[in-house]
């Protein structure tokens, strides 16, 4: 089981045992259970690696003042044995709510007061929550039993490449913000925007040897450590990022330091703070300088359009140089605090409701402020929907303390994503086009266009999206003279010139003049004549020229090469490839190569962590597939088959097996026949034949007890020398007594195939050799990207097929056509009125009617 798959196993375990806990509130027990896990599995791997024996450590307490002092100096905190998590396992059906309470009250007696404001009260939450968990000491022990029991799975290791708890916290967040409606947006930023900051950010970022980043309104701490995550990819060596975050609510806060702490982040390079933003700013350095913090980059998704006050801040050194947020909306105020906290060549991104771009009054002079003093860097416009809890319209503003360029880039991102759920959600490639086109700071039309300071000025410094950038789709026109004479308007065909400069003489072979600015299809099949037509044919070979050793570079790259492969540079590796490629291929857009990349690298990416994490023999290794099932009123995991850790079975099976398959093949295949034969022979029954009481009451199916009762009864008159004949009811009561017969045997064989493939499958798996492991990584991994990508070039001709069959429809019938076909109805129609029958007034009614419509005809 990856890690994806184990993270959904225990939401949805523990979303089960929620019961009527709400999803924000169950989600601090859950994750403060899963960091007390994390805490005592490091001390008890600190404790091994430093040859403490099994004795020694079941030895440990608090009164061991020398192990306590040294374990804690170095780890930062003390677990005794008897409080250790993996000791409430062991505990079973003992185990008590109140090992809980006592272990979280003897943890904060025993931080080392150098990490006091990491560890001090970060169990509060879980601590004052536990009565939540049942209405007695009873209910509670079985749901906290319940809990460790469901996270003892969760391999916790540390800071390693195969990050799997790290990625389970984050998940079980996001599923919780997904469930938490209005509330979600405390403590959750989505992970594709936040990835879409961190890009922006590190790539300014990325010629840096030490950073240090930011976020004043911290939430889970998701948005930094993805910030983290993605400088990381750009930076060599390690522990080269210190983590400053600030947090309002104490159980919000008290996530930012369990998910930074759980990343293997050193504590001494996290520095977190429980305050209020605007109202307590970040103290001064310990050196007593009296110098504000400044860092690298600030990130941060402040509540909306918040109440604050303002007063007597016109002094305060973040807001004085630009003007005072209004006091019933602080997205300002929030803003200029993390600008203040900015180095001269830092950068921050900040999410923002839309309004912040165009409201007047102390926000217009702010907004002023901040151009003018060069600021505002890039504009980004978020489809709706994206945030938990919220629909309304959301920006990322992107700033620097100093700028070489006095522009500024704005973009409508709006249209860039896929509905999920409630949710609307980027995709990878609307992060990657997005992230390029801050990056490359290049106008494209409809999605980006960089404003000059003065358009910006003569606009009175309103910065609405729309005014700049128009991304509304183009609107239907109808050709008057094609509607009323037919045939396609040059000036429509125009709108297809890149297809028609790519492929000069297409154009030609489809269409034929009708006159001077009109043109009619010379061909009767159309996509027929496209894709015989040598100019797509050549276009087509352009892609295979530029992609046709494409699957030799990623067998190379990801399996010839898989030890050494970088992991968090190789998607970007390849995806540069294909760009570059590309760049030969015109109409193929890039960033659709790039989805196809994303989606199949998912699978990819989490089989090639667990090989180089755990080696190569993981590729043998299969694990028992568990289903859950109700034994004597209760749900228990039973062992249903097996899964192949990294190979599926069915790849295997198609692979090596074919043979195998194919006889099961031929046996479903026959059952599904019989199946049939039985239909049309019940089918086939008179309604006479139904009346027997081998047919059900409903009159739909045979009832295979009583027919088996009734074919024994016939077969005994045979015997007797009573002759059946086939075409009878009791002829084909024999007939389907047969195939069931033929029906239940081929099932048994079906079973014992099935067991067969499995096992031979199961042993294969484990048996593999290294050629054999190559060739199935290029069937999972390689295959399914050449495949996706080879489609491309025909999307972008049938696409040019669609709209040219859109043309020939707009304009296949004139005004004319539509008016006689209107006229025969109405003749018809009239006509037959003449039949109808009525009184003396409705037949005065009909017959004016008929002229009417008679009438109106000769008009």
């Amino acid at each position: 089981m990856n890690k994806q798959q184990l993270a959904s196993k225990i939401w949805e375990s523990a979303n089960q045992m929620r019961s009527k806990i709400e999803a924000n509130d169950y989600k601090d027990y859950i994750l403060g259970f899963i960091f007390y896990k994390f805490l005592s599995d490091k001390q008890v791997q600190f404790l091994v690696k430093n040859e403490f024996d099994e004795q020694s450590i079941k030895e440990l307490n608090e009164h061991d003042e020398g192990t306590l002092n040294y374990v804690r100096d170095e780890i930062g905190y003390f677990i005794g044995y008897d409080n250790l998590f993996s000791t409430w396992i062991e505990e079973g059906q003992n185990f008590d709510i109140a090992y809980v309470r006592d272990a979280l009250s003897a943890f904060g007696r025993l931080i080392n007061p150098v990490h006091k404001d990491l560890f001090d009260g970060i169990f509060n939450t879980l601590e004052t929550g536990l009565s939540k968990l049942g209405e007695s000491a009873a209910a509670q022990t079985k749901a906290a039993r319940s809990l460790i029991h469901l996270i003892n799975d969760i391999p916790m290791k540390g800071k390693q490449d195969y990050d799997v708890l790290g990625f389970i916290y984050e998940f079980l967040i996001s599923q919780f913000a997904a469930n938490a409606g209005k509330k979600a947006g405390e403590f959750y930023t989505p992970h594709e925007v936040s990835v879409l900051m961190s890009e922006i950010m590190a790539d300014h970022l990325k010629d840096r040897e030490k950073i240090q980043i930011y976020d004043p309104t911290s939430g889970s701490g998701s948005l930094l450590i993805n910030i983290g995550q993605s400088v990381e990819k750009r930076l060599d060596g390690e522990n080269n990022i210190r983590y400053f975050a600030q947090e309002l609510k104490q159980n919000t806060y008290n996530l930012t330091r369990m998910n930074l702490f759980m990343r293997g982040i050193l504590p001494n390079d996290i520095i977190t703070r429980n305050a209020d933003t605007l109202e307590d700013d970040w103290p001064v350095d310990s050196n007593k300088t009296h110098e504000p913090l400044r860092v690298d980059a600030v990130v941060s998704n402040p509540p909306y359009s918040q109440k604050w006050d303002p007063e007597f801040k016109d002094k305060d050194p973040r807001y004085s140089p630009f003007g005072l947020a209004p006091k019933t909306k602080a997205d300002y105020a929030f803003l200029l605090h993390d600008l203040y906290h900015l180095k001269s060549n830092g950068i921050m991104t900040i999410v923002l409701p839309h309004g912040v771009l165009f409201r007047g009054g102390d926000e217009g002079k702010i907004r002023e402020n901040l151009i003018e003093k060069n600021h505002i860097d890039a504009i980004i416009g978020l489809p709706a929907n994206v945030f938990f809890g919220t629909g309304i319209p959301t920006i990322i503003l992107v700033l620097k303390q100093t700028r070489n360029n006095d522009d500024v880039l704005l973009i409508d991102a709006s249209k860039g994503f896929i509905k999920e759920g409630k949710n609307n959600k980027l995709r990878a490639c609307d992060i990657k086009r997005i992230v390029d086109t801050v990056v490359h700071r290049k106008s494209q039309p409809k999605f980006a266009a960089l404003v000059s300071r003065q358009t910006i000025r003569d606009n009175g410094y309103n910065l609405n999206i729309p005014r700049y950038v128009d991304s509304s789709d183009e609107t239907e026109n109808w050709d008057i003279y094609a509607s009323m004479f037919g045939g396609i308007p040059d000036s429509e065909l125009a709108t297809l010139t890149p297809y028609w400069q790519v492929m000069p003489k297409l154009k030609a072979s489809l269409f034929k003049s009708i006159s001077s600015e009109y043109s009619a299809f010379s061909v009767e099949d159309v996509k027929a004549a496209i894709t015989a037509h040598k100019d797509v044919q050549c276009f087509h070979g352009q892609y295979q020229q530029a992609f046709g050793d494409f699957e030799d570079y990623l067998k190379q790259s990801l399996i010839v090469e898989l030890m050494q492969v970088k992991r968090s540079r190789q998607q970007d590796i390849i995806s540069e490839e294909i760009f570059r490629r590309l760049q030969g291929v015109p109409l193929i857009d890039k960033y659709n190569a790039y989805q196809v990349l994303d989606d199949n690298w998912q699978q990819l990416g989490a089989d090639l962590e667990m090989i180089q994490t755990e080696g190569m023999t993981t590729c043998n290794k299969v694990e028992p597939k568990t289903v859950t099932k109700k034994q004597k009123g209760k749900e228990v995991q039973v062992q249903d088959g097996w899964l192949g850790r990294i190979f599926p079975f069915e790849l295997v099976e198609k692979t090596f097996f074919e043979d195998n398959l194919k006889k099961i093949q031929t046996i479903r295949d026959r059952l599904q026949a019989i199946t049939t034969e039985i239909e049309d022979i019940f089918n086939g029954l008179s309604e006479e034949d139904k009346d027997s009481d081998c047919i059900n009451e409903d009159r739909t199916a045979f009832v295979n007890a009583d027919l088996n009762k009734e074919v024994k009864q016939i077969k005994a008159d045979i015997k007797k020398g009573e002759s059946v004949n086939e075409g009878s009811f009791e002829g084909k009561l024999l007939a389907v007594a047969k195939l069931l017969t033929e029906e239940k045997n081929l099932k048994k064989s079906l079973k014992v195939a099935d067991e067969v493939l499995l096992e031979a499958t199961r042993e294969k798996i484990t048996t593999l050799n290294q050629q054999e492991i190559d060739q199935l990584l290029l069937l999972k991994w390689v295959k399914p990207i050449v495949h996706s990508l080879d489609k491309l070039p025909e999307q972008v001709i049938q696409s040019l097929t669609n709209k040219l069959q859109v043309l020939a429809d707009k304009y296949e019938k004139t005004y004319g056509d539509i008016a006689n076909e209107t006229q025969q109805v109405e003749y018809a129609l009239a006509d037959m009125m003449g039949e109808l029958q009525g009184s003396e007034f409705d037949i005065q009614g009909i017959k004016a009617l008929q002229s009417f419509l008679k009438g109106k005809t000769h008009d």
